[in-house]
């Protein structure tokens, strides 16, 4: 029987990228989203891939997305949390809904999607889960000072589970994606994007979904079962640890 996998922020850009990579892995696929039904339908018609919708901040609300999900398709065995936001600025202008509003979606989410899976993963001796934070969560970003803390948070909480999961079979690894061509990425000015952010990446070029997804179906994989608490960073050389 197919594992199930969930996959957050799953209908569009990585996310969606890393829910077709697993189905066509042979997952049985789910995937969240928070307030888009247009895409989720949209992607649901395409895939075939089903998409729940609960805000992934809070916590009840993950807990009976999960139970739905877990109704509908069997145990959650792999977790990928991918849901995030973005609200910059400089942190003179900050507001305190711009930093609570990223920490609940970015940090506390982890905490909301992963306790619900992972009393019956430790009783079945299995589990993958993957977060994905970001290079500005290694690095530091101006204009970002609540990302990059949400983002380097994720890698905290990774590295400190994992060691908790290790003894039962269960795997916890963030990646750390440097710029990416989402649509939310391509949507910056072309002359920011050529000027000021691919010089920056050695690559010479922004990464693609589909790299990202690959990178996670490998985490998840049964090859990958002595990799643990690592942070595998896919941003084309911009940084390097």
């Amino acid at each position: 029987m197919a594992r199930t996998a969930l996959v957050t922020g799953g209908t569009r850009g990585i996310g969606a990228a890393i829910a077709k990579k697993l189905k066509a892995d042979g997952y049985t696929v789910a995937v969240n989203y928070g307030g888009n039904d247009e895409a989720a339908q949209k992607f649901t018609a395409e895939t075939g891939i089903k998409a729940y919708k609960w805000d992934v901040s809070d916590f009840d609300a993950c807990a009976a997305g999960i139970a739905q999900v877990e109704a509908d398709l069997g145990p959650v065995e792999v977790l990928v949390n991918n849901a995030g936001i973005t609200r910059d600025g400089f942190f003179h202008k900050m507001t305190r809904d711009q930093w609570s509003a990223v920490i609940r979606t970015n940090l506390d989410s982890l905490f909301n999607m992963t306790r619900p899976v992972w009393e019956g993963m430790r009783n079945r001796g299995f589990g993958r889960i993957v977060v994905i934070s970001s290079v500005n969560g290694q690095k530091g970003q101006a204009g970002q000072v609540n990302y990059s803390a949400a983002k380097s948070g994720d890698i905290g909480f990774v590295k400190a589970l994992a060691q908790e999961g290790a003894s039962k079979g269960i795997t916890i690894n963030a990646v750390c994606p440097g710029y990416i061509g989402t649509e939310m990425v391509r949507a910056i000015d072309e002359k920011v994007l050529k000027e000021r952010i691919i010089p920056q990446i050695p690559a010479g070029r922004l990464g693609e979904p589909e790299e990202i997804a690959r990178a996670v179906a490998f985490l998840v994989s049964d090859d990958a079962g002595f990799v643990t608490g690592s942070t595998l960073s896919a941003n084309g050389g911009q940084y390097m640890i």
